[in-house]
């Protein structure tokens, strides 16, 4: 009962801190998220200030666009005032302050046609443009801004003076529609990751977006919920370009901060998935090794019982045939009780404290080996080497240690297939004991030098697999020694080495 008390309180004990370390780790990652989500606001702040601050640029630009045009429309006036008073003055007024206005005009374009568009001179048009001799088409659109000077030379005769901006005016106009498209581009594609998109003053026309997936933009949909989310979040920008009209700037915080916010959520949905896999794995895992253990104890159990038993059987019917005397008969029958008591020894120390007392080791092996041999094939040799005193004790629980030897000989008769020779010996190396037990098999894999100790693990085919465990468990647990397999050669035989330690007065744990 106390077993199963300690193993609920390690139960809470893992699972408190489990939850302490999952606590740490989502609270250091939302903190991380909490960091990176600050920093993205203050880098859409930023962003957000400088389009203010370029947007006031623009419109003082424009502003003062605006009154460059207003004084240009004065001196385009004024020039046209002068070429009608020149034209249509036909009194004897000195003209020469007029013809110098219109000899020194080096930037407004001026055309002079007939009533057919035929053109009679033309002043400061573009390169290109003086060989043409008819006013019309995209010309004629040109000039008709404002409305011609007409000069009426006969009742039935006109002529008309066509005049429109200065080229430098026309140059800088230019300027600034560059500046205006390039700073809605800039916008558009901000080096913040902002998703952003602009609008006309109607906030439903898309002029220029960035930061936003192009296929979907096609969809009215997505850009109707993409402002409105845009709007929730920030208010809009809103520019009045003097040609362009109001336009309005969208924006919101970048995909990759949105997906930041959800991050902890699916952090703690990925470890609780992976903590409800595993937990289910290794429950499995453990219910499929306590099932090996339970039915490896059992058939150990019914094997170690099985053979005094049957040969208790066979002397009875042997007595009863009269076939064998009365007193060899209660010998033999005797030796096979002993051996069932034994067997009970053995199981009766699973699960107690063993008590460890000095046992001269090489009189321990003999004896195994000798019943050993009086029960396998003669095919079967078995020799022990020693290179140790006979007399030489170590702290050991007999009943035990034999049951070692005994699996470790079985496993190598089972890897010989009943014909071969096991060889076991024992020599000191410092204060450690070592016995190796070599035997002619058929050897095995050094991938699984490990795994053969492993419960259920068996190369036979109606094997249980625990002997090896067993013996793992005595040496390691109960002698604190230790056991492996120092080396085997497949088709050439394997040695498993046990070495044991000299002072053994160490508490034992029970198994």
């Amino acid at each position: 009962m106390d077993l199963y008390n300690q193993k609920k309180r390690w139960k809470v004990i893992l699972s408190v801190i489990a939850l302490l370390i999952i606590s740490a780790s989502l609270y250091y990652t939302n903190a991380l998220v909490g960091e990176f989500a600050r920093e993205e606001r203050n880098q859409v702040r930023v962003w957000a200030d400088a389009v203010q601050r370029k947007a006031s640029l623009m419109h003082y630009t424009e502003s003062f666009f605006a009154e460059v045009r207003k004084q240009e429309r004065h001196r385009v006036e004024l020039l046209a005032n002068t070429y009608k008073r020149v034209l249509t003055d036909t009194a004897s007024t000195d003209l020469t302050f007029y013809s110098e206005i219109i000899s020194n005009n080096k930037s407004i374009p001026v055309i002079w046609a007939d009533e057919d568009g035929r053109i009679l001179s033309a002043a400061n048009l573009h390169d290109g443009l003086d060989t043409i001799k008819r006013l019309e088409g995209k010309l004629l659109n040109e000039f008709s801004v404002y409305e011609p000077i007409t000069i009426q030379l006969s009742p039935a005769r006109k002529q008309f003076l066509y005049y429109r901006e200065s080229l430098i005016f026309t140059d800088l106009k230019k300027v600034l529609d560059d500046l205006v498209s390039s700073f809605l581009t800039e916008v558009a594609l901000n080096s913040a990751s902002v998703p952003v998109i602009i609008t006309d003053s109607t906030g439903l026309n898309v002029i220029q977006f960035g930061n936003l997936d192009e296929q979907r933009m096609k969809d009215p949909g997505f850009v109707d919920r993409q402002l409105k989310i845009m709007a929730s979040e920030n208010n809009p920008i809103e520019i009045d370009f003097l040609d362009h009209g109001k336009t309005f700037i969208y924006y919101k915080s970048s995909d990759l901060l949105q997906n930041m916010r959800y991050f902890p959520l699916l952090q703690i949905l990925v470890i609780a998935l992976f903590l409800l896999i595993a937990y289910l794995l290794f429950s499995y895992a453990r219910r499929a090794e306590q099932n090996q253990v339970w039915a490896g104890m059992a058939k150990e159990t019914a094997h170690q019982i099985g053979t005094p038993l049957s040969s208790l059987m066979a002397w009875i019917e042997l007595m009863k045939l009269g076939g064998e005397s009365s007193e060899q008969a209660l010998t033999e029958m005797d030796k096979d009780i002993q051996r069932l008591e034994a067997i009970t020894e053995r199981f009766s120390k699973i699960g107690s404290p063993p008590v460890l007392e000095p046992v001269a080791v090489i009189s321990v092996l003999e004896e195994t080996l000798n019943y050993l041999r009086s029960r396998t094939s003669e095919k079967i040799k078995y020799k022990l080497k020693t290179h140790i005193s006979s007399s030489e004790t170590i702290p050991l629980n007999e009943v035990l240690f034999r049951w070692v030897i005994e699996n470790l000989c079985k496993n190598s008769i089972d890897a010989m297939s009943g014909h071969g020779k096991i060889t076991i010996e024992v020599k000191r190396e410092g204060k450690a004991l070592i016995i190796d037990v070599t035997d002619t098999g058929k050897g095995i894999s050094k991938s699984e030098f490990n795994s053969v100790f492993n419960p259920g693990y068996t190369s036979k085919k109606r094997g249980w697999g625990l002997g090896l465990t067993l013996a793992r468990r005595i040496i390691t647990e109960y002698h604190k020694g230790k056991i492996f397999v120092k080396q085997s050669i497949p088709g050439d035989g394997t040695t498993f080495r046990i070495s044991l330690r000299s002072n053994h007065n160490e508490k034992r744990p029970v198994i």
